[in-house]
């Protein structure tokens, strides 16, 4: 019996598939055959069905997406447009523009304690803005550590190997002895530059974008004249972590603070100082702290990721 049924013509099964007693030599009857054809047919027939329901599903939903996708681009458009018809013409004055750009220069010192002007609109008028794009940059790095983020799960064994050979004869340069003496001398210095400008961004050109700025170049050079060997001693993985998620939940926190109590007149109970010192502007100096983080941190994880596809080594 198990030689007749041994392939099953109609679907390709094999009778050892169908009933496991034949593969061991015992003879199936036809009748217990047969009902194992059946029930495997009525899967195959719900197995369809499943198929063709989720076929109609996407069928319709796709059809759904793209008319709630073009509705959307047109109310967009219409918004634009209406913006863009309301704004005054190129060299008329415009009166609403003229009172906000006035209360930033004749309060902007009263209300946010800096003397930079710049500073005082992005890091308290104007912080919510500011808070965006700090998380932006967090976002773009996430999504280039996904892209380009190398561990054992997509990197082989030997493409790892090949990897770390090439790495050591041509990319690194620390070996490089004019760099190295060169970047022993300036490396302090552009920290200690960097630390500047972060630090006395409410009362100068400075803040923590520029700042964060300068920090970072430190870090990228500090790792292409020492190699990532000596980055890594100190700026671990898990201290980058640690830096970004203190920083924005810090100013998250902080301005929403600020928003809440100092709305509507309230009192926000945050002294100012006295402009011109390094303790003035209230929350700007450390929110300014904050954003020079993300900065630095997305500006060597950007290279790291890049140059090897980890931050903080392995």
């Amino acid at each position: 019996m198990s030689e007749r049924f041994r392939k099953w013509l109609d679907g390709g099964f094999e009778v050892y598939d169908l009933m496991p007693d034949a593969a061991e030599g015992y003879d199936v009857p036809i009748e217990k055959v047969e009902q194992k054809r059946q029930e495997i047919n009525r899967q195959i027939d719900e197995d369809e069905k499943t198929k063709s329901f989720i076929r109609s599903t996407d069928k319709g939903f796709r059809k759904l997406y793209n008319i709630v996708a073009v509705i959307s681009c047109v109310m967009l458009i219409g918004v634009l447009l209406y913006t863009v018809g309301n704004l005054p013409y190129y060299g008329k004055e415009n009166p609403r523009a003229s009172k906000v750009y006035t209360r930033y220069i004749e309060k902007g010192v009263e209300e946010t304690g800096a003397i930079n002007a710049v500073a005082g609109m992005i890091l308290d008028y104007r912080a919510f803005d500011t808070l965006g794009e700090s998380h932006v940059l967090f976002t773009a790095l996430l999504c280039v550590m996904v892209l380009l983020g190398r561990d054992r799960k997509n990197m082989r064994r030997d493409y790892e190997d090949y990897y770390k050979i090439a790495n050591d004869r041509y990319h690194d340069l620390y070996r490089d002895p004019i760099l190295y003496r060169v970047g022993t001398v300036l490396i302090p210095a552009i920290f200690l530059f960097g630390m500047y400008v972060l630090l006395n961004g409410q009362n100068s050109p400075g803040g923590g974008f520029s700042g964060g700025a300068i920090m970072g170049a430190g870090l990228i050079l500090m790792s292409a004249v020492f190699g990532f060997d000596r980055v890594d001693g100190f700026f671990t993985r898990r201290l980058f972590s640690w830096l970004s998620l203190v920083a924005l939940a810090f100013y998250s926190f902080a301005k929403g603070y600020v928003f809440f109590m100092g709305a509507n007149g309230l009192e926000n109970h945050i002294p100012k100082g006295w402009p011109g010192t390094i303790l003035s502007g209230g929350l700007i100096l450390p929110l300014d702290i904050a954003v020079g983080l993300v900065v630095c941190c997305t500006m060597f994880g950007f290279y790291s990721l890049y140059r090897r596809g980890s931050i903080g080594g392995k």
